[in-house]
């Protein structure tokens, strides 16, 4: 058996993907998963678990009738019996028909759905990795959803316990801020949110992941807290081992949230709506802080601290 995802979207889409195509692994241990992405996305695939190879498309990108015929070519070339679609462009679902899959699912929310063989009610208000995981009941899977995993190699591991050495945080614990939002947190919230920390747990090691979505932040954060630390990660799976051994991930919406979420790292994101809350299980060890305007720097600093220290 031979299948194929075709998951548009960034690398946070792809992880929140992946409970989807490890319970395809689990049902179908002998299968040939691969996975259609956008360029940007590939890095997700260093921690999953379940797929045998990624192949790239720039599903958002002005793509000429060479680049689909070319898409076309290798599906038909790889003889998949079954092809998942996770986005909602008829054009996906156009090409899905002319590679003869027999087997074809998608969303019927879809506008392309009439090319489809299975379409699946698009519950949209549900957390996306559960309404991701809807596509399999056009396979007669019919499961819950399994939690959110991923499988950090460990070359990864091993270099993430050198950096805390280096960081000399090693076995302390410690806090990770990481701000990767296309509408960064305000820099002067992020200080103040950063001296309630030296208030009331002067000792506890706080560590800036830097982002290369938001430089400033770590520049003027060490600026003027020079105790501060500072790692860079090289690639995904560093910044998932990174965050693996935090005490808590403190955070903007972005693919290192969902990273903190499939570790059962506590953490609390701060997210530009309320309708954004949606995008974390709600657990005890998850908590989502919207803005009730739209915008992150709206958020008082006071709603953050009320999360960290249970006011």
């Amino acid at each position: 058996m031979r299948i194929v995802a075709l998951v548009p979207g960034g690398i946070g889409d792809q992880v929140l993907f992946f409970p989807t195509l490890d319970d395809l692994r689990k049902t179908y241990p002998d299968a040939e998963i691969d996975v259609v992405v956008e360029p940007k996305a590939k890095a997700a695939y260093r921690v999953c678990k379940s797929v045998d190879d990624v192949l790239l498309f720039d599903y958002s990108d002005r793509n000429s009738p060479a680049d689909w015929a070319n898409l076309l070519g290798v599906m038909r070339d790889r003889y998949y019996t079954v092809a998942i679609y996770s986005g909602q462009g008829w054009g996906v679902e156009l090409l899905m028909w002319l590679t003869g899959i027999p087997t074809r699912v998608g969303f019927s929310s879809s506008a392309g759905k009439r090319f489809l063989t299975d379409v699946v009610a698009d519950k949209a208000e549900q957390y996306p990795a559960h309404r991701y995981h809807d596509l399999l009941q056009g396979i007669n899977v019919a499961t819950p959803a399994p939690d959110l995993t991923i499988g950090i190699p460990k070359g990864d591991l091993d270099w993430a316990e050198g950096e805390q050495k280096r960081l000399g945080i090693k076995g302390s614990g410690y806090v990770l801020l990481h701000d990767g939002a296309y509408e960064a947190y305000p820099i002067d919230r992020w200080k103040a949110i950063v001296q309630s920390f030296r208030q009331q747990q002067p000792n506890l090691p706080i560590v800036i992941a830097a982002s290369s979505q938001n430089p400033a932040l770590t520049t003027a954060l060490t600026a003027d807290y020079p105790e501060l630390k500072v790692t860079a990660p090289g690639d995904f799976g560093k910044l998932a081992a990174m965050i693996a051994g935090a005490n808590l991930m403190l955070c903007t919406e972005s693919a290192p949230m969902h990273l903190a979420v499939a570790l059962q790292v506590y953490t609390l994101a701060l997210l530009n709506s309320a309708s954004a809350a949606s995008l974390m299980p709600q657990t005890d060890k998850f908590a989502a802080i919207p803005s009730a305007t739209g915008k992150l720097a709206d958020i008082p600093p006071e709603q953050v601290l009320a999360k960290v220290w249970g006011g």
